[in-house]
């Protein structure tokens, strides 16, 4: 495809990488940072974040949050944790009665969190789990099964449908629909690297896989089955170019982009002599703010009438 090329990170850079000399001032200093089981609770309560906007559009990244989540891992011993009732006695078997074997095993710090009615959050049964230290906002629908990491934060009003995971430290904006199946992969290490970030009322699509840092901004609609890494390429089709990330700056998907799955020539004769093709994503449209979701992806998926190919 021809047309510019986007460093899409370029623009936005990250204001804070971890290191303390450019930490945000409204954050604790050094001495005063909750860690342990403080930080967790400040996690969980919404006063801290791992990745936080700021009004100028940037994101700054709090590095010695994940630091501090992993100093918990290392120094928290393997317990076993309760999870549901015991199974029947037809399924039981002879382990099933062993007090020395239990349902699940995992680190002590960090247990399923429990909510009361006062949270306003609504976990639907059915083999769901929150990790401590993953914050949920007003509003948040969880349906079974699925998974949120610790240190995740997902905003007031957001949908997380079954089959979907929030990585460890993700951030998942207000109004956000991350439909079936959707992976937002998590991040511990290294502590300064960005987040995957969802921003507010945008579209996450059935299956769709976003990792590595990658930003969606805010408003954007992912088409089921778009997967998108820190140096995925994406084909801007509105503007004629090419958008580009990397390890250090991960891709950027514009706000109100409409994305779709797509393909390119794979490099070299070899590949081109036998028509393979490597995938990639697309920018087809962009919404506008009279525009939902469900509308801007039946827009942008079907041919106009009388096309051919039309319905």
């Amino acid at each position: 495809m021809s047309g510019p090329r986007e460093q899409s990170g370029a623009s936005r850079l990250d204001a804070d990488r971890g290191d303390p000399s450019r930490a945000d001032a409204s954050r604790p200093d050094a001495e005063a940072r909750p860690t342990g089981e403080a930080l967790l609770d400040a996690l969980e309560a919404g006063h801290l974040r791992v990745a936080e906007p700021r009004p100028d559009g940037m994101w700054v990244v709090h590095g010695w949050i994940r630091q501090e989540i992993l100093k918990l891992f290392r120094s928290s011993p393997v317990v076993p944790l309760g999870g549901g009732a015991a199974p029947s006695a037809s399924v039981r078997g002879a382990a099933g009665d062993d007090p020395g074997r239990h349902a699940f095993l995992d680190k002590a710090a960090f247990p399923p969190r429990r909510f009361a009615l006062a949270d306003d959050v609504r976990l639907v049964p059915g083999g769901s789990a929150v990790r401590r230290g993953a914050y949920l906002g007003r509003g948040v629908v969880c349906m079974p099964p699925m998974y949120v990491n610790v240190g995740a934060w997902v905003g007031d009003g957001t949908l997380v449908d079954s089959h979907a995971l929030i990585g460890s430290c993700a951030q998942v904006g207000a109004g956000v629909h991350v439909s079936a199946g959707a992976q937002v992969g998590g991040v511990l290490e290294p502590p300064a690297a960005r987040p995957v970030i969802v921003e507010d009322g945008a579209f996450v699509g059935g299956n769709c896989g976003l990792y590595e840092g990658v930003r969606v901004g805010a408003g954007a609609v992912l088409a089921a089955g778009v997967v998108l890494a820190a140096t995925t390429p994406l084909y801007d089709l509105v503007h004629e170019c090419e958008r580009t990330g990397t390890s250090a700056e991960p891709l950027v998907v514009p706000p109100g982009a409409v994305v779709v799955p797509g393909t390119r020539p794979a490099g070299g004769e070899w590949a081109r002599a036998r028509g393979l093709q490597a995938a990639c994503a697309l920018v087809v449209k962009y919404r506008d703010a009279g525009t939902d979701a469900r509308t801007a992806l039946e827009g942008a998926l079907r041919p106009p009438a009388g096309t051919a190919g039309g319905a």
